[in-house]
């Protein structure tokens, strides 16, 4: 599950928010391996995006900044071929911050996300989320930790469940508790906290054993028509995910495309990452919900030998796997 949710992440990272597909596949062929972004990202909104730290306690660009305002500039330039973009980055951390505590703790986790994202060289990337610019904005004005998140609509937000899923070890209610307090810390949105919760429940049913189907069968109203997917499952997926739902990242349209990927790549999980990535879109953040769905279908067996020889946070996903079955043992 957590390798599945990882390896779509760092698959998609390069064309991640390309919304030409003529131009994706010109500038990167079919993305089927981890390769390194380039410059220019023909359709970079940084020329337009702006964010200005009020005080030492918002500062989380640091050395980016340059980069903010101009052309062209791709959103994870810097980022290695495997690398994972900062939400990923981020759910690493929720695992190595306080997993040996047995439970979630939203302060804990605070305490590290505030110390992480405030301290310069953490991480590489360019971009970052408006949910991170709004929680640290607010923070810079004096709100306690617990109440700078905002009405976040990004499927971004979901990035963390697959980590709070495996650390609950498959338990249902302790994960969507948990799920909710977490993403609520920067994902207020009711409808941001019922697709996280629905992504936990369909987790946990899928790492005990349900089939794939008949747990979006039982999970998805409100997301996804039954009737409708089976009908679209004969259509290109660039009909479905670009004409029936959109590839951006909101979240109403981004979960039910990403549980329409699942249901149709259910047991194929590289022909599912390998198309989400070349849908473009916010393929990323897709990409770490549908991988992990995938993932915890099929196994470890079901990801080819060079995407976990190429993900370069294998071995903390391995040291977080060991602590979890030690603590289940």
């Amino acid at each position: 599950m957590l390798w599945g949710s990882f390896v779509a992440d760092a698959l998609a990272m390069p064309v991640h928010w390309y919304y030409s597909r003529t131009t994706l596949h010109r500038d990167y062929g079919e993305v089927r391996d981890f390769v390194a972004p380039k410059n220019p990202h023909p359709g970079s909104i940084l020329w337009r995006s702006s964010y200005t730290a009020r005080n030492s306690r918002g500062e989380i660009l640091h050395d980016q900044a340059r980069f903010w305002g101009q052309q062209g500039v791709h959103y994870h330039q810097f980022l290695n071929p495997g690398e994972n973009t900062l939400n990923l980055k981020l759910s690493l951390l929720l695992a190595t911050g306080h997993g040996d505590s047995g439970r979630y703790d939203a302060s804990a986790y605070l305490a590290d996300y505030i110390s992480f994202m405030t301290t310069p060289g953490n991480h590489k990337d360019t971009y970052i989320e408006e949910s991170h610019r709004n929680f640290f904005a607010n923070y810079a004005q004096g709100r306690a930790p617990m109440k700078c998140g905002i009405e976040d609509i990004h499927i971004g937000g979901l990035t963390a469940v697959p980590i709070l899923c495996a650390w609950a070890q498959g338990d249902a209610e302790t994960a969507v508790q948990w799920v909710t307090e977490h993403v609520s810390l920067t994902h207020k949105s009711r409808e941001t906290l019922q697709a996280a919760e629905t992504t936990a429940r369909i987790l946990c049913d899928v790492v005990r054993g349900h089939d794939v189907a008949d747990s979006l069968s039982h999970r998805s109203a409100g997301w996804l028509s039954p009737k409708k997917a089976a009908d679209w499952l004969r259509e290109p997926d660039s009909v479905v995910v670009g004409q029936r739902f959109s590839p951006a990242c909101y979240i109403k349209e981004a979960f039910p495309a990403t549980l329409y990927l699942a249901l149709k790549y259910a047991d194929d999980l590289e022909a599912g990452l390998v198309s989400n990535t070349n849908l473009g879109g916010d393929n990323c953040h897709r990409g770490a919900v549908l991988g992990a769905i995938l993932g915890a279908a099929g196994g470890m067996a079901c990801l080819p030998s060079r995407w976990k020889q190429g993900l370069l946070a294998g071995e903390s996903l391995d040291r977080f796997a060991s602590a979890i079955e030690v603590k289940a043992s």
